[in-house]
């Protein structure tokens, strides 16, 4: 005799339901998930693309680095379409994420050898907001020479939400992101990152 499995519906009333039934169920809904699932990934796929092929700036290789206007620690307003025309390594930090930590004296050695060539560095702290004074500190101690912005939701957002820090863009002198990197990655890595950009002012 089949095995029974009780389901107590709506009423309180116990119905008996054989366990292969139930087993033929559940396949069909799991069934069901596989085949919408692609469906409904098919149609974000299509509507990105169609964003990208319309002009819209996105934070994927190859596309328009997205513009924004934040202030530097010194108050002065920054926006980075100015330093279109030249290469720029865009790099989220913050003071509490400990690879930021490992990685800003490589982003402070890239500036020093890079700076004269042409290379701009920017970062940009997501720290809360009003902790300049903090931000601050942290980068004199560091001996950061280069611009330091104060982050922003929308900022972040625009550049897919910056959700492992660090992240850096390498955005070529058309405005165009070239490369990004997430996470800690090695010194090298960045340097390649900074030559490749630099080698497309003089080809």
């Amino acid at each position: 005799m089949a095995e029974q499995y009780s389901i107590l519906p709506l009423g309180g009333r116990k119905v008996p339901m054989n366990f292969r039934r139930l087993a033929v169920l559940v396949a069909l809904v799991c069934a069901g998930m596989l085949l919408w699932s692609p469906t409904v990934i098919r149609k974000h796929r299509s509507v990105r693309h169609e964003q990208t092929h319309n002009g819209i700036e996105g934070f994927q290789v190859g596309q328009l680095a997205p513009d924004f206007q934040l202030l530097s620690l010194d108050g002065t307003r920054v926006k980075l379409s100015e330093v279109r025309g030249r290469p720029v390594l865009l790099n989220f930090w913050a003071t509490w994420c400990a690879p930021c930590r490992v990685e800003m004296p490589w982003l402070v050695a890239i500036d020093q050898k890079y700076r004269a060539q042409g290379l701009q560095v920017i970062g940009v702290s997501m720290d809360d907001s009003g902790e300049t004074r903090k931000i601050a500190a942290f980068a004199k101690e560091r001996a950061v020479k280069y611009p330091v912005l104060l982050g922003n939701a929308s900022t972040a957002d625009a550049y897919g939400g910056v959700r492992f820090m660090p992240q850096s863009f390498f955005i070529d002198p058309e405005g165009k992101i070239a490369k990004a990197t997430v996470g800690l990655t090695h010194r090298k890595d960045l340097e390649d990152g900074a030559e490749a950009l630099l080698s497309s002012l003089h080809p």
